[in-house]
């Protein structure tokens, strides 16, 4: 046994990479690899990079020399999304041996022959055009709850964004695949299933570009629902022109679907959504938002935003302020923007200088406070469901309601990946709330 290699991960980015790297590494353990942290000597490091986050070629420069760290003669790998965009980049820096895009990352132990040094990064990258076969996945063993791949690539051409260039052609897993993976992961014990993919509500997509979809989202949902053994299912994020009133009294009413939506918006200004080609214009948001709670007034609601996008004037941005502190939404996710290479937007006039970016990221973080907040107050001296997470934090233990809001309670490892009926009673001095079990656990008594 003291032959077998060691493998360490580290993910950069979203849920869908967290699924990916996941069951990359369960092939690797297949093959007899052993897992380790990442923090400990390994033959191999695979980071799972990402092209959304700013300075990603200055995080992936600092998690090479960690791994370097641990062991410096060992092999270091570089996948994902930013891998595919700019595989030279990746392979020129000090360490780097092997450097894979889109299509080769799941294939990964082909390319490994032999574990001795390069001088300079190799580079497998298909063009992208390739990426249109579909490689379901799903994570499971990181966290309570696991997150499971339905859809990969994107059909939009949304004027600001590089995941079409680094995933490819919108193109699902198929309906069957999807609830084998889910009765696989809830015969792991693990209560909650997050559904992920970059553009999920376009699920049913089949591959080679075939553009029939074989089944709907709404399908998916209907058939998740039935799936045995599992506590709850949440959407993790879908576009407002693909999320159906259908689907969201399916939620309302459903067995495991959390009432939890998030729902990118991006600007509140119709004039900067139409130069970012989206698909919707801002009063269609309003209806799912006003849809939801009609039938879900608890149901939790994030958004995605982003400020300082080419051709916003102080008077675009203001729209988009006003518009977000007067509809009822749960919190925002906000990014500044950021020029991308090979897009339209990064080509674009009416440059918003940095400073005006930041400052007005700023401003919508502290909405995004004052909104939680609001909600949060909404729901004291209500009853709801948490399931606990498995990390004790200077002493608490924390975990997540069915509607998302954050709680805490001092820390007991019986508690952990258990779900239990509370009454929610106040909010604590840092933000999280408190609650009484509404039948305590002998062990918490």
């Amino acid at each position: 046994m003291e032959n077998r290699k060691k493998v360490a991960f580290y993910t950069l980015g979203c849920k869908l990479n967290f699924s990916e790297t996941s069951t990359i590494a369960r092939n690797f353990q297949d093959e007899g690899f052993d897992r380790v942290d990442f923090e400990d000597p390994a033959d191999i490091y695979v980071i799972n990079t990402c092209s959304v986050t700013e300075n990603a070629d200055k995080q992936f420069k600092q998690i090479v020399k960690k791994a370097l760290k641990a062991n410096d003669k060992a092999f270091v790998a570089a996948v994902g999304c930013y891998a595919q965009l700019k595989p030279e980049e990746l392979a020129a820096v000090d360490g780097v041996d092997l450097v894979l895009g889109a299509t080769e990352k799941f294939k990964i132990s082909d390319y490994i022959n032999d574990l001795s040094k390069n001088d300079m990064g190799e580079v497998h990258s298909c063009e992208i055009s390739q990426a249109d076969f579909y490689v379901g996945s799903y994570s499971i063993g990181d966290r309570t709850r696991a997150f499971l791949k339905v859809q990969d690539g994107c059909d939009y051409k949304c004027t600001y964004c590089t995941i079409p260039l680094a995933r490819g052609i919108s193109r699902s897993d198929t309906l069957q695949n999807v609830l084998k993976n889910a009765a696989e992961i809830s015969a792991q014990n693990i209560k909650e299933i997050v559904l992920t993919g970059v553009n999920i509500g376009d699920y049913g997509k089949g591959e080679f570009g075939n553009k029939k979809h074989e089944h709907t989202f709404y399908e998916l949902v209907q058939a998740l629902d039935e799936v045995p053994g599992i506590e709850r299912l949440r959407i993790s994020s879908i576009e407002p022109n693909l999320l159906k009133n259908e689907t969201i009294e399916f939620v309302s009413q459903s067995r495991t679907f959390v009432p939890h939506f998030h729902i990118p918006l991006q600007s509140g200004s119709n004039d900067i959504l139409k130069l970012m080609r989206r698909r919707y214009l801002r009063e269609v948001y309003t209806e799912r938002v006003n849809k939801i709670r009609e039938v879900m007034p608890h149901a939790c609601i994030g958004v995605d935003v982003i400020v300082g996008f080419p051709g916003e004037t102080d008077e675009h941005f203001l729209e988009t302020y006003n518009y977000l502190n007067q509809i009822d939404i749960s919190y925002l996710h906000v990014f500044t923007y950021s020029e991308r290479d090979n897009t339209p937007a990064a080509e674009m006039e009416g440059v918003v200088p940095m400073n005006v970016r930041s400052k007005r990221s700023k401003m919508l973080r502290g909405l995004s406070v004052k909104k939680r907040r609001a909600f949060y107050e909404q729901q004291l001296g209500t009853t709801r469901t948490v399931l606990f997470e498995g990390e004790n934090k200077e002493g608490y233990i924390h975990g997540f309601t069915e509607n998302y809001i954050k709680v805490k309670t001092p820390w007991n490892p019986e508690l952990v990946n258990t779900l239990h009926q509370i009454n929610l009673t106040k909010i604590d001095d840092d933000g999280l709330v408190r609650f009484d079990f509404v039948n305590a656990p002998e062990f918490a008594l």
